[in-house]
């Protein structure tokens, strides 16, 4: 007579234990889920491909039928308007002893948030995945960083390198892969962070200015001249004095400042300049040339002084000068090499290098308390941690 109780306390202590299962299974799920969407967002991936990674994680771990919403910045919780990307699973379970009663489906649903923490940052980032030495630094150069990393991607093991009798001193060195160091360099951290989750490109979702009609032209022949924003088809050879106007020049060639000029932005300087190297146009400074020039402070192309285009081969731009010289903002080549060999930086030592590759050969200060002239924070060493 008892029989048909321990057999239904039997299957239902089967049942209710393969629900703990499946809600234990779920959450991890959905743990591996936002960890997945974490690392593609530390990429620089936009909305649509975090979500990619964040389901195919999922279905990888058997969601099966179940579904997935994936949100960044989370919607709600502690962390809903951090740097996070949070998933949310739910799947119906189907009922064995129970479906005696009932033949409706189990609910379940696991939550999970991933949060991206800045341990740095940037204001020298090489973004080549694989060069040898892309941050190099080299020569009798003295560079001291304030407040900010060189930070390079690049898996090779002397991603980062410091030779000759180079000093530089920053607060760290980052890399991907690891570093090579010939004399010693000051640093805030004790050591160098090799092995580190790569940085994003922080200007890739900034979009290409649009070439305008009719095409601009430098007047070779005077010594000095203001020249307009718009778009330079022929390049752009500088000689004498020149004033640029405020605004956004496209150059459709290589900008060349020559020996003996002196660069500034003409008055009024309402929002400075930005200047973009269309194809793989590169730019070229004389050693012996001024050139004072700002970022624009508000705006698309805030903060971004050069930017080359990301759809160019191959190529490097020298920037050279006086130590009279300052370039304020950041100097974006994604696709070329950038030589820094001036010995100057930018207002207060506001610059950022952001190429490919990048050598450093001259000397300057450079610091990262720039928010103020328009320039934002380049993350690096960034690290992923599941808190919710």
């Amino acid at each position: 007579m008892t029989l048909p109780i321990v057999v239904a306390g039997a299957g239902l202590g089967v049942e209710t234990s393969y629900w703990y299962y499946s809600s234990l299974k779920l959450q991890a799920t959905a743990d591996a889920a936002a960890y997945a969407g974490a690392l593609e967002k530390v990429a620089g991936s936009n909305t649509a491909a975090i979500t990619a990674a964040a389901t195919q994680s999922a279905t990888d771990n058997g969601l099966g039928t179940g579904t997935i919403v994936v949100n960044t910045p989370p919607t709600s919780g502690p962390n809903a308007a951090k740097k996070a990307v949070e998933v949310i699973l739910n799947q119906n379970l189907d009922r064995m002893f129970t479906a005696i009663f009932t033949e409706s489906k189990v609910p379940e649903q696991a939550r999970a948030v991933a949060l991206i923490t800045d341990a740095s940052k940037a204001c020298v980032l090489a973004l080549n995945p694989s060069a040898a030495q892309a941050a190099l630094f080299s020569g009798s150069t003295s560079v001291k960083l304030s407040g900010c990393s060189v930070m390079s991607d690049s898996t090779a093991p002397d991603a980062i390198k410091v030779q000759g009798s180079a000093g530089l001193q920053t607060d760290c060195l980052i890399t991907v892969g690891g570093v090579s160091l010939t004399n010693p360099v000051t640093t805030v951290c004790k050591s160098p962070i090799t092995q580190a989750l790569p940085a994003s490109d922080p200007f890739s979702s900034l979009p290409t200015p649009a070439a305008t009609n009719p095409c601009r032209n430098v007047n070779g022949g005077k010594t000095t001249q203001t020249l307009q924003s718009g778009t330079y088809c022929s390049g752009m050879n500088l000689n004498g004095n020149v004033a640029l106007s405020s605004g956004t020049y496209v150059v459709q060639g290589n900008l060349k400042i020559n020996a003996g000029a002196v660069i500034t932005c003409a008055a009024p300087c309402t929002n400075g300049v930005t200047i973009f190297m269309a194809g793989s146009s590169t730019v070229s400074i004389n050693g012996n040339a001024t050139v004072t020039l700002s970022a624009p402070t508000s705006g698309t192309y805030s903060g971004v002084l050069f930017y080359g285009d990301r759809n160019g081969a191959s190529a490097k731009s020298n920037f050279n000068g006086t130590a009279t010289s300052l370039l304020t903002g950041a100097i974006y080549f994604p696709r070329q090499e950038v030589d820094y060999l001036g010995n100057f930086s930018g207002k207060n030592g506001c610059t950022q290098v952001v190429a490919d590759t990048i050598q450093w050969s001259g000397n300057s200060t450079v610091n990262q308390d720039c928010s103020s002239l328009g320039m934002k924070d380049i993350p690096a060493a960034q690290s992923v941690q599941l808190v919710e």
